[in-house]
């Protein structure tokens, strides 16, 4: 029987829980305390059926009334855990308004204005938040110069810390766009003592690369010599010297060099260690690292780069656009960017190319494998870069490899060879191939880039250096390359290469059929090429056949280029387009062809020449037609005298006094 009472009064107790009957037991009366309590909660009982109506009124019963409910305690949730959740609520109702396209100036300014007062004093717990963040950013962006500077100096104080915060950052970053010199100044001296721990930090790196790129050259050797040594860490006044480089500082400063080795070896490692190389400073900072390290030193950096260089890659599917069209572009450029290999993204700059080279030249072969195999999917990026295709240029021109490279970038940039033609860069790996080295296609600043290599890790001492600085200071790239064979044999590349560069050339463009690409569309684009700047040079190099004549092999696709020339030049006069001899950079580059190439000028005499002289004897066509006179090669001066003496003789026909011509 008590088994059974126990059952009862379990499902009364159930009972009343479901119809709302409180469960809290009657007050006791203390002391003289009346028993109106008592009567109280007797009565709530009794009347516990109206009362269980009402609490079941109260629940959500549809879909909606459970949405709405949900939300209503989000809501207040929100506000005791956020401070100004309220005040959150109308900036970013004023921030959908101020950053419509279609929005006037002055309804803007009047946005900014308002969102800026509500946000006066509250500034350093609203740039914290992901979504007021970015309001506050757009009022920077947006607002006039007086409250900007009122918005400065009210995070002036905590700039450093913010710089630390994932979603101040950006707010930091657009304060130093925007800065004054004398604000900009500042924060750059605030930064003194805290360059090294900002740069192991993953958020602060990006604050203090941001101030580097857009600092003045004393500035940047301010943010730098921190860096190099304690005692220049400690005293900020020791910084403020013109130095120019890590040997100079060294000099100058009378720091010993085995003291600043050991600093920036614990700096650099630190970064290493946290994988924060995507940054320019970092880049010069290794640089200037290479510059007094030992062989151990330097190897131990490169073997530590190679695997953050190439971490992240992944291939690109060309067809990426049909497989997701929903998504818009912004985000899928930003998956694309993080798809990337690393060593793709630093090709943004002159030091981040020099770390790739470094990585490429002075890597094992299972290093150079790993690199190119990193760039699959990417190579056209880098391609068409103005850092990038000189890292394509470096490894057709070192890595022996050729199957390797021939899968990875020639079999890319065969698809596209129409489009690198015509590109300034894309133009450029295809030129190393024809015409390596030459002063003509590449400035002595890229030369000198391409002949880059760490001092420590050079076999012969002082090589490159000095190839560098010949190429700089006098500029005879041509002699240079014309004594190497027209490769990188004169700089210390050659000491990690092991197969003839002649030969490398021959695989990469014979074997690959990457000629026959480059003829089959110089044939097809021929008008195009030739009144094209930068086309021009790639059609010139494949119409002489490259250096000591790498596409002999295909000489009779060579004869159809010619004649493909020839024929351009032959057509008539018309309004629609300017002749091929008329046209200032169709007829400077033929007149090279007539000379360099006694085939070409045989071909072009016949087909567009011959008794027409005295009508192209006038304007550019004039300096085409004197060239058959300047040729080296008796055949071509020979097969033309009869013709053009008599012009000369007339003074129809002017060529320049320093050309001797044989009578």
């Amino acid at each position: 029987m008590a088994g059974g009472g126990d059952l009862q009064s379990a499902k009364k107790r159930k009972r009343e829980n479901a119809e709302g009957i409180p469960k809290r037991k009657p007050p006791q009366a203390k002391g003289g305390e009346s028993g109106a309590k008592r009567k109280e909660y007797h009565g709530a009982r009794a009347g516990h059926g109206a009362a269980g109506e009402a609490v079941a009124k109260k629940q959500p019963v549809t879909a909606r009334d459970r949405r709405l409910a949900a939300k209503e305690m989000v809501e207040s949730r929100k506000m005791k855990r956020k401070r100004h959740y309220s005040l959150e609520k109308e900036l970013t109702k004023l921030w959908e308004k101020m950053r419509c396209h279609n929005v006037s100036k002055e309804e803007r300014s009047k946005l900014v204005s308002e969102a800026l007062r509500k946000m006066d004093g509250k500034y350093l717990d609203i740039a914290g938040s992901h979504v007021t963040a970015r309001v506050l950013q757009t009022c920077v962006k947006w607002c006039s110069q007086s409250e900007r500077d009122a918005i400065f100096n009210a995070l002036q104080p905590h700039l450093l810390t913010l710089s630390r915060k994932k979603y101040a950052v950006f707010l930091v970053k657009k304060l130093i766009k925007l800065a004054t010199k004398k604000q900009f100044a500042w924060f750059i001296s605030t930064l003194h003592g805290h360059i090294a721990k900002l740069l192991r930090h993953v958020i602060g790196a990006a604050v203090v690369d941001y101030a580097f790129q857009r600092a003045t050259q004393p500035q940047k050797r301010q943010l730098l010599l921190e860096l190099y040594s304690t005692e220049l860490q400690l005293f900020k006044d020791l910084t403020v010297q013109s130095s120019r480089s890590l040997l100079e500082t060294i000099s100058k400063l009378g720091l010993q060099k085995s003291s600043v080795l050991q600093y920036m070896t614990l700096v650099i490692q630190a970064i290493l260690e946290k994988g924060i190389v995507e940054y320019s400073i970092v880049h010069t900072v290794i640089l200037e690292y290479f510059t007094i390290a030992d062989k151990t030193s330097a190897s131990d950096v490169i073997r530590q780069l190679i695997p953050l260089l190439t971490q992240g890659s992944s291939v690109i599917d060309v067809d990426e656009a049909s497989v997701a069209p929903e998504l818009p572009n912004k985000t899928k450029d930003k998956k694309k960017r993080l798809s990337e290999p690393l060593i793709v993204r630093i090709m943004h700059s002159r030091e981040g190319l020099k770390i790739g080279m470094s990585c490429l030249k002075h890597g094992s072969a299972k290093d150079r494998k790993k690199i190119i195999k990193s760039l699959k999917g990417h190579v056209m990026k880098l391609a068409l870069n103005d850092f990038g295709c000189l890292f394509i240029t470096c490894i057709l021109s070192i890595v022996d490899d050729t199957k390797l490279v021939s899968k990875i970038v020639i079999q890319e940039l065969a698809k596209h060879i129409k489009q690198l033609i015509f590109d300034k860069n894309g133009r450029r790996p295809l030129l190393q191939l024809l015409h390596p080295l030459c002063s003509r296609y590449l400035p002595p600043a890229d030369l000198a880039c391409l002949s880059y290599n760490v001092p420590s890790l050079i076999s012969r001492e002082g090589e490159a250096s000095e190839s560098a600085a010949e190429i700089i200071s006098e500029n005879k790239v041509d002699t240079v390359a014309d004594k190497e064979h027209g490769s990188l044999e004169g700089t210390q590349i050659a000491s990690d290469s092991k197969k003839d560069p002649s030969q490398r050339r021959h695989e990469l463009l014979i074997k690959n059929e990457l000629a026959e690409a480059l003829i089959q569309s110089c044939i097809e684009n021929v008008g195009e090429l030739l009144r094209t700047n930068l086309a021009k040079d790639v059609l010139y190099e494949v119409a002489v056949g490259g250096k000591d004549y790498i596409l002999e092999g295909i000489a009779d696709r060579i004869h159809m280029l010619h004649d493909a020339i020839a024929s351009d030049a032959a057509q008539p006069k018309t309004e629609d387009i300017e002749h091929a001899f008329e046209n200032f950079h169709s007829s400077r580059v033929i007149r090279r062809l007539v000379i360099e190439c006694p085939a070409f000028a045989v071909t072009l005499w016949k087909k567009a020449l011959e008794g027409k002289c005295k009508i192209w004897a006038d304007g550019h066509s004039s300096k085409v037609v004197a060239a058959f006179l300047e040729s080296p090669s008796s055949k071509v001066r020979d097969l033309a005298k009869s013709e053009l003496q008599p012009l000369v003789d007339t003074g129809i026909l002017k060529i320049p006094d320093h050309k001797a011509v044989e009578k």
